[in-house]
């Protein structure tokens, strides 16, 4: 087998002359400003959580080889998710390494800077290699649009709102002015500062909850030492009540005051 040598920054790497090097980048940002990018985040650690026990494969901007030795026929979605395939890191998705399986699941968030020409290249690629859910959000104008594959083509929803991904188990919803995404456990896709922020609101909620019960533990436990010492009182107030029955239930009432105060 004839070998190549290749000279990098201060050593040589020899590399198979039949050995395909597929570039890990496409030379493209991963997103084009803020809003897109929350949002590829969003998904792309949404599914990573709620597959995390699943043999689910979820990445973003990863390129993705679909054909063997072509360097060329590439594209990088902004989420994709190939289920059936371990999890672990990647220079890039190669497909024919992965047991051929295709991402099954693909996401594109848009950007001003998408022209009506790439989304359509975009939807060709997808179509002929294999995807089986295909989803483009535009964050700008909060609209969704989906297709799933009927054979060998892919086939718009028509009712997408409130639509149940087939593969996924998630719901889609827009309540109000941005796109919401519900976990089959009625859970919601947040990002890593809005999960954050519910753990803290989540926490405070205990504590106030914790502080209730200690409140109405304390009066509940009041409330029954007046009773005690009223019947003290009563006792005192009878004509004829004995000293013993007097003492008896003072030291009753100072027992129960003890155990509370020592639990």
């Amino acid at each position: 087998m004839r070998a190549l040598q290749t000279k990098g920054a201060d050593n040589y790497e020899i590399i198979a002359a039949d050995e395909v090097i597929y570039p890990e980048s496409d030379g493209k940002p991963m997103s084009d400003n803020t809003k897109q990018y929350r949002w590829i985040v969003k998904i792309k650690e949404g599914l990573e959580s709620m597959f995390a026990d699943a043999e689910v494969f979820v990445a973003a901007d990863l390129s993705w080889y679909p054909v063997e030795r072509d360097i060329y026929t590439k594209k990088a979605p902004d989420v994709m998710a190939a289920f059936g395939r371990p999890k672990g890191d990647r220079g890039s998705y190669v497909q024919y390494k992965e047991e051929n399986i295709p991402p099954q699941v693909v996401f594109e968030i848009l950007s001003p800077g998408n022209t009506a020409e790439e989304m359509e290249n975009k939807f060709d690629f997808y179509e002929e290699h294999g995807v089986e859910e295909y989803y483009v959000y535009d964050p700008e104008k909060v609209t969704l649009k989906g297709w799933v594959r009927l054979g060998k083509r892919l086939r718009p929803v028509e009712n997408i709102i409130g639509w149940v991904s087939p593969r996924m188990r998630i719901r889609f919803e827009i309540p109000g002015d941005e796109l919401v995404i519900f976990r089959p456990d009625g859970r919601r896709f947040l990002t890593p500062l809005e999960t954050e922020q519910q753990w803290h609101s989540e926490r405070r909620r205990a504590e106030q909850a914790e502080n209730q019960l200690l409140l109405e533990r304390e009066r509940t436990e009041k409330g029954e030492l007046i009773g005690e010492i009223r019947a003290v009182q009563r006792i005192l107030k009878r004509p004829k009540s004995s000293r013993e029955e007097l003492f008896q239930k003072t030291v009753e009432v100072l027992k129960e005051m003890l155990g509370k105060l020592e639990a």
